[in-house]
């Protein structure tokens, strides 16, 4: 059986550092889990990153066991928004930001596969044999973003404000676009495995053309 790796096969993974590439998405659907606050310390950004991934792997087990169709689980991705996105580049007030972080599932699973893990790890909780607290918050949900200018940033997440300065200031609007949808981040690294130094994340922004 190959497995397949989106990650690779994908346009949604492809970015290169110091260019921005404009790019059509289609619809693509994710397990979606809410929160708020500074990634470093919010105890809602940890809980929901245990609970995503258990709800992952069931999936991709699922798809190898009932389906013969195996697959690398796709990298952990996140939404990100303030009431105020200077929150992002000049003030980098972290306990400012709403979340949304994700894992992509792939377009041959649907609905009915995501009901089935669900419940069975509703039973493993209930007997006591998995701890899940957010389990009932996860959704399985579809992001169609459309139009979308990206770019790969290298380095420590605290570094990406310039980046999204030239970004959301000087390439979406040179482009004849504006932005439409909230911040994209794709984290290609294993955050518990890479120095800050060598992280590699997709940044991506939503747009629109001006009228």
């Amino acid at each position: 059986m190959d497995k397949v790796d989106l990650k690779r096969t994908l346009p949604d993974f492809a970015a290169k550092s110091g260019e921005f590439a404009i790019l059509d998405l289609p619809p693509r659907q994710y397990l979606m889990i809410d929160g708020h606050g500074d990634p470093n310390t919010s105890e809602e950004f940890r809980s929901a990153v245990e609970t995503l991934y258990p709800l992952a792997y069931a999936l991709k087990f699922l798809s190898k066991r009932e389906l013969d169709r195996d697959y690398v689980v796709p990298p952990l991705e996140g939404l990100w928004w303030a009431e105020d996105m200077s929150a992002f580049t000049s003030a980098r007030d972290k306990s400012a930001w709403d979340f949304t972080l994700m894992l992509l599932v792939p377009d041959w699973l649907g609905r009915e596969h995501f009901d089935t893990v669900v419940d069975d790890l509703d039973q493993k909780v209930a007997a006591g044999k998995k701890h899940l607290a957010r389990l009932g918050e996860v959704r399985f949900d579809t992001l169609a973003e459309g139009t979308c200018v990206q770019t790969l940033h290298l380095g420590p997440f605290d570094a990406e404000a310039a980046v999204l300065e030239r970004l959301h200031h000087d390439v979406i609007p040179a482009s004849g676009f504006e932005m439409s949808g909230k911040h994209h981040e794709i984290y290609l690294s294993d955050l518990r495995r890479v120095s800050a130094d060598r992280l590699r994340t997709i940044l991506r922004q939503p747009v629109r053309r001006t009228e």
